[in-house]
């Protein structure tokens, strides 16, 4: 698998996307779309309108990782903004979003993190 540095963003497409979209449609989408290098190093979150699936784009250094969750039950809790637009979050909040936890109704003790959960 891949690790994620400190310095690692990630980057969250709000739109819809269509997940029969692999490596070269989703590079294309962060190009194009997001206006960001999809060779950065930088993890790309998009999922599809219903938000049971999503699909991440990773570049490692030597190529490019496309890695995809389904969920049989229920839904993802996807942050919101105009359409075409993307969100960054942090890891820790993209480990809550993959396990299901709304970012929205979750917040931060006073003090302990310096930005909000959704930016």
């Amino acid at each position: 698998m891949f690790g994620l540095g400190p310095a690692t963003k990630v980057y969250v497409a709000t739109g819809a996307t269509d997940m029969r979209k692999g490596f070269e449609g989703l590079h294309g989408l962060v190009r194009d779309e997001l206006d960001r290098d999809p060779l950065s190093g930088h993890v790309f979150l998009f999922a599809n309108k219903m938000r049971t699936r999503l699909k991440i784009l990773f570049w490692d250094g030597s190529g490019l990782w496309v890695c995809a969750k389904r969920l049989e039950k229920g839904r993802f809790h996807w942050p919101e903004a105009s359409a075409g637009a993307s969100v960054t979050m942090r890891q820790e909040q993209l480990t809550m979003l993959l396990n299901g936890i709304d970012l929205t109704r979750s917040k931060s003790r006073r003090g302990w993190l310096s930005k909000p959960l959704v930016a």
